[in-house]
């Protein structure tokens, strides 16, 4: 049978075509007014579809080069920084801290769980400059509570800086930077924007672009006061990756159009199609006796399931691929053979998901054998859960963490005028 190779990877994730068309037109030099154009235009829709009003910053770079853009700016040697981590990303947050000779404070929460906000809390000391933290950690697939972090530092008259590596979590994740007080926001164009990796991009606060004037670590390409600079004039400081640029124009360009051309609302619906499908999968996995890595707190830009007993994650990621030559990722570091992803973020649609799905079947019933699954389980559950979400759930009716049900439970507030509601 004919096989088509099909990403199922948080990153990179499958290709917009009418990115791929738009990079192969890009023929252009970065330092002519149809660049300006092109590129003006492109930092005027990313600060749409980030949801801000402040200053967007491109980076040719992959989103570690973001991160390190953001403690490099943002930190002097010695500064009093404090990391919030559950998995492989948030353990960047540190590695780049102690690189750039600050002293890092630490919260952990065991992979696949988040970190409660009374250890944030705990942790925070008037000292701390700035606070380091994921939106979605994709290595465990959970999400962790960015408004409830915003709250606590604003309701502790805190200084310190809030930065959220949002690389997977924008286009699976209502964020709200703005009316939360986050300082810098992190994205990549690997992930939800349906293109290439080599883009990274970041929205800064005033309060944030105040502080790098009086931070002293060293940087050079990744000086983001450079890149404002010149991004007013339609530029960039060094030579960018014009055909990805180009690329990016045409994927939120198709954002916008699958509402009417409005970018703010064709991200809410780029989100709503991750959190359907996230939910699709969970339940196709529950259904075939499988468990969830992160089931109280689980992200829409990937699932991290757990095999059955008997089995390793690494079965499952090869039996997909040499058979359907579908591609999903095992765990990473000490996770492989613990978990296997299944990514939700960008240019997936029902149909993609139903297939893999479908496939997972397959390679259960047919390749591994594993008791009590039948052929239809799965569908079954997925079909019902598409069903009863519809095409039109209501954006407002769920917490930050997706979820309608298992957040009830636990103390919920409102957060300004936005009516967020977060949970610790």
């Amino acid at each position: 049978m004919i096989r088509k190779t099909r990403l199922f990877t948080p990153g990179p994730t499958p290709l917009l075509p009418a990115a791929q068309f738009a990079m192969a037109a890009a023929d252009i030099h970065h330092r002519t007014a149809e660049f300006r154009a092109l590129y003006s235009r492109v930092l005027a829709q990313l600060k749409e579809f980030v949801g801000t009003k402040n200053d967007v910053i491109i980076l040719s770079s992959s989103g570690t080069g973001a991160m390190e853009a953001a403690v490099s700016n943002l930190t002097s040697p010695g500064d009093r920084v404090l990391v919030l981590t559950a998995g492989k990303f948030g353990e960047r947050w540190t590695a780049l801290g102690k690189a750039f000779g600050c002293a890092v404070d630490v919260v952990s929460a065991p992979y696949g769980q988040t970190f409660s906000i009374d250890a944030v809390k705990a942790a925070l000391k008037l000292e701390t400059r700035a606070v380091f933290m994921q939106a979605t950690e994709t290595s465990t697939g959970v999400r962790h509570c960015v408004p409830a972090v915003a709250k606590l530092l604003k309701d502790s008259h805190s200084e310190a800086l809030l930065v959220v590596d949002a690389i997977t979590g924008l286009g699976t994740s209502r964020l709200d930077m703005d009316g939360w007080g986050v300082d810098v926001l992190i994205g990549g164009s690997q992930k939800a924007v349906m293109i290439p990796p080599g883009l990274s991009y970041l929205a800064v606060s005033e309060r944030a672009w105040d502080r790098m004037e009086a931070t002293y670590n060293p940087r050079y390409y990744f000086d983001l006061r450079k890149e404002r600079k010149n991004a007013k004039n339609g530029e960039s400081a060094y030579t960018p990756a014009v055909a990805l640029i180009a690329a990016l124009g045409a994927a939120l360009d198709y954002i916008a159009a699958q509402a009417d051309g409005n970018l703010a609302e064709g991200r809410n619906k780029l989100i709503e199609n991750a959190e359907t499908i996230a939910a699709m999968t969970r339940s196709a996995c529950l259904a075939m006796g499988m468990r969830l890595f992160a089931p109280d707190a689980p992200s829409a830009a990937a699932t991290a399931v757990l095999p059955p007993e008997g089995f390793t994650s690494t079965q499952f990621v090869k039996a997909i691929r040499a058979r359907f030559a579908a591609i999903i990722t095992d765990g990473q570091g000490e996770m492989k053979g613990q978990i296997f992803r299944i990514a939700h973020l960008g240019y997936f649609d029902y149909l993609d998901t139903v297939a893999l799905i479908g496939a997972l079947e397959q390679v259960a019933v047919q390749d591994l054998k594993l008791p009590g699954v039948e052929f239809g389980t799965a569908l079954i559950a997925a079909q019902k859960v598409y069903a009863e979400r519809g095409a039109t759930a209501a954006a407002d009716s769920r917490c930050f963490c997706g979820r309608t049900d298992a957040c009830c439970s636990l103390q919920h507030e409102d957060f300004g005028a936005g009516e967020v509601k977060l949970y610790t």
